[in-house]
């Protein structure tokens, strides 16, 4: 079966901050309906990557083609229209309500514009999302009233109401208790059915912090790939203990994934 081109494809991707090697020799691909997640100690160079797969970010060596494009010789607005951002540090201040919040995902703002109104198509859609996030009766809630959990979910709505071909979600569940962590887990986890098409790339160093719908991953150390592909194939004890320097074991129940140290086995 022929496969569908990627939506994100690094080619030899490397990244220098003056004389610092930041990424080097970075290559993989994601397509339509993948769910990736990239993983790594702190400084492992996650961040860096994700601003090249939303075209935020230009490659010192390589090639980035984000959607059938080549990052340098494209508008990058045009092409950030079609990809929705997940960041839990959105820095909102102004007490906008949850829809509000959901409808600055079709400006690309954090707050509205003065003299922008939705449609009522947009407004239905957007109020779509949030039932579908389980915020129903939520919509006139104030930013600065709801919960982390809340407005991570409300985030997940606001990156999805432009439809977007790609979601990038930089580190989620940060901030997060365990019970609000696991129910965005459960909304992320709920797009591979919802939105079958969507591509996704999440950034984080906890292999506990993965939705169950994640199928890929790029491990990462020091700003090189210790190993990229099929989730199953990538975080293995050995891998994972090779890429964080510390003899770590891994494993599953069911599709979430766990990890500690290899001596607490």
């Amino acid at each position: 079966m022929t496969q569908p081109p990627p939506v994100i494809e690094l080619t030899d991707v490397t990244f220098r901050r003056g004389e610092r090697t930041i990424l080097d020799a970075i290559s993989f691909a994601v397509r339509p309906g993948e769910h990736w997640a990239l993983i790594g100690p702190n400084g492992a160079g996650k961040s860096t990557i994700l601003g090249f797969c939303g075209a935020l970010t230009h490659p010192t060596s390589g090639t980035v083609d984000v959607l059938g494009h080549r990052v340098g010789r494209v508008e990058l607005q045009a092409l950030r229209r079609s990809i929705g951002h997940v960041n839990p540090r959105h820095p909102l201040t102004s007490p906008l309500t949850l829809r509000e919040v959901v409808l600055t995902g079709l400006t690309g703002s954090i707050e509205l514009p003065p003299r922008w109104r939705p449609t009522s198509d947009q407004v239905r859609a957007a109020d779509a999302l949030i039932e579908q996030i389980g915020l129903a009766g939520k919509h006139e809630a104030k930013w600065p009233t709801l919960s982390q959990g809340e407005r991570g979910r409300t985030l997940i709505a606001r990156a999805l109401v432009c439809e977007p071909v790609l979601l990038l979600l930089d580190e989620p569940t940060t901030g997060l208790d365990v019970a609000a962590r696991e129910q965005l887990l459960v909304t992320i986890a709920a797009l591979e059915h919802t939105h079958p098409e969507l591509a996704s790339i999440l950034v984080t160093h906890h292999l506990e912090e993965l939705p169950p719908s994640s199928s890929h991953a790029v491990l990462l150390n020091d700003g090189r790939i210790v190993r990229s592909g099929p989730i199953t194939d990538v975080l293995t004890t050995e891998h994972v203990s090779l890429a964080f320097a510390y003899p770590i074991q891994v494993g599953q129940h069911g599709r979430r994934w766990f990890a500690r140290a290899a001596s607490a086995a």
